[in-house]
């Protein structure tokens, strides 16, 4: 596989916390490399503020942060993606879009911060555990030798970095 820019899309049922993370992390550790994007298949149509609140602690830019249709990337003109990861088992079960240029696809399933309950430090917490679990998983795709792995190696490490827990944090 060799690319300049490699595309990659999270997905998520509501884009508005576990997906835009991933983007943001990935948008800042791809270096260049990798070009990220994020989108729901039932957007909330805003992003979550406590994912704002956690990015902006981090020094991230949260100017592209924005609750978006996954339709919005398998229409002509879109960017063509070279691999899709769905961050939640909701959108791993749905049938999504076809995307052009068939992308290489995995399930990285994080729990939904935005489902936490109690005090908002406890929620607080748990953005910042997702955060963690997403870096811990995309640095390891980050660091994978894209140009001298087949398709089908590549394919069985980016399901390994979801089902190993040990990527996950």
């Amino acid at each position: 596989m060799s690319n300049d820019t490699y595309n990659v899309l999270f997905l998520c049922t509501g884009n508005s916390a576990r997906s835009i993370l991933a983007e943001a992390i990935l948008n800042r550790i791809g270096q260049g490399r990798f070009k990220a994007f994020s989108a729901g298949s039932q957007p909330k149509g805003e992003v979550h503020p406590f994912a704002l609140d956690l990015l902006r602690s981090l020094n991230h830019d949260t100017s592209f942060a924005r609750s978006k249709n996954w339709e919005e990337f398998a229409i002509p003109g879109a960017p063509e993606m070279n691999f899709v990861f769905t961050v939640c088992d909701n959108a791993a079960n749905e049938s999504c879009p076809v995307w052009p240029g068939q992308p290489m696809t995995a399930h990285w399933g994080v729990p939904d911060p935005a489902a936490a309950e109690g005090t908002d430090a406890e929620k607080h917490l748990a953005f910042a555990d997702a955060y963690r679990m997403l870096n811990n998983r995309i640095s390891i795709f980050t660091s994978l030798p894209m140009n001298s792995l087949d398709k089908l190696a590549l394919q069985k490490r980016l399901d390994e970095i979801g089902r190993n827990p040990a990527t996950a944090g």
